[in-house]
């Protein structure tokens, strides 16, 4: 999914708690699906932005030596107005786009 197109909130929003439990019955099982969801996505934005970072890095050990790099900075302001994964992950619950089974109940 791509992250930088969703339409999720940007900050915290109020939310109405029984939208959160109805697709499966128990608002505890409905925050586990969206934390597990939520820790999807961060490392999905971890690795994809260590990926673009990777190329400015430099391999020499010298400490004195610290380039500021404005492609590097503006990537990474990128990156830091996105939303956060959890609030991802909540719109994604919300609009059913967020596939999840419990193997303990029992198919009827």
């Amino acid at each position: 999914m791509d992250f930088k197109k969703t339409n999720a909130e940007q900050s915290i929003v109020t939310r109405d708690i029984r939208r959160f439990d109805a697709p499966t019955g128990n608002i505890y099982e409905a925050v586990s699906i969206m934390s597990k969801r939520a820790n999807q996505i961060s490392s999905e934005l971890k690795e994809e932005l260590s990926g673009k970072l990777q190329e400015f890095s430099s391999h020499t050990d010298n400490l004195e030596e610290v380039f500021e790099n404005r492609e590097q900075i503006e990537i990474s302001k990128h990156y830091e107005k996105l939303p956060k994964p959890t609030l991802i992950s909540i719109q994604e619950f919300l609009e059913e786009k967020i596939y999840f089974r419990n193997p303990t109940k029992v198919a009827e």
